[in-house]
Parts: C-alpha cells; sequence; structure tokens
C-alpha cells in the first residue's frame, strides 16, 4: 500500500497516463500534496482540489475512472489497433493503474490528518476501484466505447480549422420518435449494420421533399447505434475540402463513423464537388475503411445545372453534362423522401398528439390539421409537428 506521503512522487512519475495526472483535479491535489509552507496556504490548497472535485461530480474515484475511460494515449491507440505494445510501456501503464487505484481510496480524514486546523474542512466522496481490472475491461470494448472524445460524446462537428469537436447538446431523436417512412429508414438501419458488423456499406444519399425526415433519419439512425460503436460526424458543405483529413484521423479508429453532410447541393464551380467525388468513388486516398457517408438533399441531381450548361460552347458539351450529374451516382444507395399523402399525414398528426395526451378529437384534429397544411404550402412530417406544437 502506497502511503499518503509517497503519494507525491507517485503521481510525479505517471509515464503512459500522463494526461491524467495534468487534469485539473489531480494537478490541485498534487499542489496539495506537494506544497510544505503554512497552514493558511496549505488549507486553501486543499479546499481548491476539493472544490475542482466537486465540478466534476464530487466523487475522485468515479472520476478517475470516467477521466481514464476518455483518455487517448499511445497505449490505448497501440491496443485499439491490435499492434504490439513493449514490455516496458505494459509494466508502467500497470503500476500506474495501481496509483490510481490508490487515489481511489484515499479520504478526507486522511489528506486533512497532519493538519493543525481544526475547524471545518470539506470532505468529498471516493469509490475505490480496481483500475487493472477495469482498464482491461475497456480495452475488451474499444470497438464499442471507442476512446478520448468518442468514448465521451456520439456526434460531433468540425471547426473552421478542421478540427473533430464534440456536440455536447447533441439530438437524441430516437427511431421510435419518427413516424412513417418506415421502408426508407429501414434501407438506412441494414446499412449502418453492415457498417457495424465490418461488411460492405453503401454511402447513401437521402434526397426528396423538404420536411420529410431526413436528417432527423440518420441522427436517429446514429444514436440507435451509438452503444455499438458508431459516431457521427456532421461536416458542412464549405468543409468538404477536410474530409481527406477527417477520413485519415478515423481511419485507424475501432469505431465506426457516418459523415453526414446535411442539405447538399453544388454549384459547378464549387470546389468540394471534386473532394467529395474523389471520396465516393473509394479513392486510397481519402476513404477511411471504417466510415460512410450520409448526405441528405432536396434534389436528385445533386450539382445545380442551368439550361446555358445544356446549350454552352463546350465542345464535348454531353461529357460536361455528365460529369455535372454523375455526383449522385457515386452514391451507392439513394433513399426517396417524398410528401406524404393525406393518410400518412394525418397519421404523424394523431401519432404525435397522442404522444402529448392532447384532448382534441379526431375530426377537429384533421381538419385543422389540414388547413395548417394548406397555409404552410403543403403536407410534410414538419409541418405535422409544427401543428402539433402550435396546440401544445
Amino acid at each position: 500500500m502506497i502511503s499518503v506521503s509517497e503519494l507525491t512522487l507517485k503521481l510525479a512519475s505517471v509515464t503512459v497516463f500522463k494526461n491524467i495526472t495534468e487534469s485539473e483535479v489531480l494537478k490541485k491535489l498534487s499542489a496539495f500534496l506537494e506544497f510544505n509552507g503554512g497552514e493558511t496556504e496549505k488549507v486553501r490548497l486543499y479546499c481548491s482540489f476539493v472544490s475542482s472535485l466537486y465540478n466534476n461530480g464530487c466523487n475522485l474515484g468515479k472520476y478517475l475512472l470516467k477521466t481514464l475511460f476518455e483518455d487517448e494515449n499511445e497505449y490505448v491507440i497501440l491496443a485499439s489497433q491490435k499492434k504490439e505494445i513493449s514490455k516496458c510501456m505494459h509494466e508502467a501503464a500497470l503500476a500506474e493503474l495501481e496509483i490510481f487505484s490508490f487515489v481511489s481510496q484515499l479520504t478526507s480524514e486522511a489528506l486533512t490528518e497532519k493538519l493543525s486546523y481544526k475547524g471545518f474542512l470539506p470532505s468529498f466522496e471516493n469509490t475505490a476501484v480496481d483500475f487493472k481490472e477495469e482498464y482491461s475491461k475497456k480495452l475488451s470494448r474499444l470497438s464499442k466505447d471507442g476512446y478520448g472524445i468518442f468514448a465521451a460524446y456520439s456526434m460531433f462537428n468540425i471547426k473552421d480549422s478542421g478540427e473533430i469537436t464534440p456536440l455536447k447538446s447533441a439530438d437524441k431523436i430516437k427511431t421510435e420518435d419518427l413516424i412513417g417512412y418506415e421502408a426508407e429508414r429501414e434501407k438506412v438501419i441494414n446499412n449502418t449494420k453492415a457498417l457495424i458488423s465490418g461488411k460492405p456499406a453503401a454511402n447513401i444519399l437521402l434526397c426528396g421533399d423538404a420536411g420529410t425526415g431526413k436528417s432527423s433519419t440518420v441522427k436517429a439512425v446514429a444514436n440507435m447505434f451509438a452503444s455499438e460503436g458508431v459516431r457521427l460526424i456532421e461536416v458542412q458543405k464549405e468543409q468538404l475540402m477536410c474530409l481527406p483529413l477527417i477520413m485519415e484521423e478515423i481511419n485507424h479508429n475501432p469505431l465506426k463513423f457516418i459523415i453526414f453532410i446535411d442539405d447538399l447541393s453544388f454549384n459547378k464551380s464549387e470546389d468540394g464537388f471534386g473532394t467529395l467525388k474523389a471520396i465516393l468513388e473509394g479513392s486510397a486516398s481519402a476513404k477511411a475503411h471504417n466510415a460512410v457517408i450520409y448526405a441528405t438533399s432536396n434534389r436528385r441531381h445533386l450539382v445545380k445545372e442551368s439550361f446555358s450548361d445544356r446549350d454552352g460552347d463546350d465542345i464535348h458539351r454531353s461529357d460536361t453534362i455528365q460529369e455535372l450529374l454523375s455526383l449522385s451516382e457515386r452514391f451507392g444507395l439513394t433513399v426517396h423522401f417524398s410528401k406524404p399523402n393525406k393518410d400518412l399525414y394525418l397519421k404523424i398528426v394523431r401519432s404525435l398528439a397522442e404522444k402529448h395526451c392532447l384532448a382534441v378529437s379526431d375530426e377537429e384534429l384533421s381538419i385543422k390539421a389540414e388547413a395548417f397544411a394548406l397555409r404552410k404550402g403543403g403536407r410534410s412530417a414538419r409541418a405535422a409537428k409544427q401543428f402539433v406544437d402550435s396546440l401544445i
């Protein structure tokens, strides 16, 4: 058993999991343990450590375990890629996990017993954890749980710098929240199952009328399979030039990724056209083996074409036209979402009204829903939701 007096040196020796000791809570704990000055400053440092822990859940053992599971380090990267880990690194990792096990057994009394101050001091919770055992379990679940930011979150977007950033308030929509379009949704679900199982999976273009649930379908399916190791990365059209770098970053990750491009369409001169086309064609330098692209569009043909394109002065005009129309053909699967007919529209309205326990007769609901759709310019799943929201 490591004594509290030894813990300062032990924490300073951590190498493989250095990011853990550099976390806010552990840095403040180390600052308290290392300080040998006046009593007032010692008390302040202890309270600063506890305050930091309070901001992270109050329980030191649980905080350490969560931070360790989300840490991205060379050890977990090698393990995820099933590469050989050197004996010295493995031994270091095991020794450091023992240190964390000791930290998870610390008590407020053990840390403050040598303080002469006998007034009130805040305490903290702790849960003893066998970090060797827990981390071994973690390594066996990397294909589903992931590591780093991908262990903590399931949906991401891209910063202007190209960095993958978690969506901390991601859309939690579920497939059971969606009404209608079961056949269309099943195609996306089955394709995602193929991705998870390592079978060939297609890039999908979800196209059709606005407000029919194309984007919601992609997000709901991603949420459906998050526990199976699926993560969604949303890429804006103007960020398509970053796709090769994104693919390179996730290529060796044990998880599966949906690259989500919402409301996609191009003018023929836009830069992202060629990049996306190369990736859809399976360019070795661009495509990650563990990723698919799911794009939504209100247009069946993604490139906007004018009559001047057909009547222009290009000698090989037919080739140019085919180039413009070919992008959508690069998707292995196209799923069409058309405007709902009256029966489907009212089915969606009734289901949403029932879900929210609205006391409205079926006849009144139908009349008002149709009138609302007329004002909105047509029936759609989005109009159905907006109508029910207006009643709520």
